[in-house]
């Protein structure tokens, strides 16, 4: 994956036009979605260098999660703190939030997230089945699941990703995107979602996963 392809990337999600219930947060009606398109690039060229094997597929971004920073399973504290157990995030790695950032609570879910990929030294590349802020019409500061139609509209996104990063394992995290995997061909495994509780579910799920050889085991594992 070069530079000129993440750039084709972000360009082409931010072409998508955001309709009722279902905000493009990278489109370019919102100065503040240039931060969010830049984060996002950010991320994505880091973890080009790292070339990662596996995409953990989740859902689709909360509106105190990626709907505020761009990037997959982020919050607002993980730019403001010191750089996670990966080196990734964190002060002086080209991150920045947008001042509507500070007057949004952080999403636990990216905290529980994080927390267990770095216990089992595990990074994967993370997307969205719909990678767009899906809510209660006009009901922005809420999360609603994305429509079987609204994760269609977002499978070219991580089929891209697919390629771009040669990714040889998919893990569905959660129902919406394990249909989606399926109804696309891939019968790929599924983990607990970890919202809501489901922290050791998740964690439990991707340990099995590595004993089975499902997803390969993380280096010293």
């Amino acid at each position: 994956m070069t530079t000129s392809s993440v750039s084709a990337f972000v360009q082409q999600l931010s072409a998508v036009s955001s309709v009722p219930g279902c905000n493009n947060f990278f489109d370019n009606n919102d100065p503040a979605n240039a931060q969010r398109r830049s984060n996002l690039g950010i991320y994505l060229q880091d973890m080009m260098n790292r070339a990662p094997k596996v995409l953990l597929l989740g859902e689709a971004p909360g509106f105190r999660g990626m709907r505020i920073t761009g990037v997959p399973f982020t919050n607002r504290t993980m730019f403001e703190r010191a750089a996670n157990r990966f080196g990734l995030f964190g002060a002086g790695k080209g991150y920045a939030l947008p001042a509507e950032a500070w007057a949004v609570a952080a999403e636990p879910t990216a905290t529980v997230m994080w927390e267990v990929l770095a216990e089992l030294e595990f990074l994967p590349l993370l997307w969205s089945a719909c990678p767009w802020h899906t809510h209660v019409p006009g009901q922005p500061l809420s999360n609603r699941t994305p429509t079987g139609a609204e994760a269609r509209l977002g499978t070219p996104f991580w089929v891209s990703l697919m390629e771009l990063f040669s990714i040889e394992t998919v893990v569905a995290v959660g129902n919406v995107a394990h249909r989606s995997l399926l109804r696309n061909g891939l019968d790929a495994p599924k983990v607990r979602h970890p919202a809501h509780g489901g922290r050791s579910g998740f964690k439990r799920g991707l340990e099995e996963l590595f004993v089975t050889g499902a997803v390969p085991s993380p280096p010293g594992r």
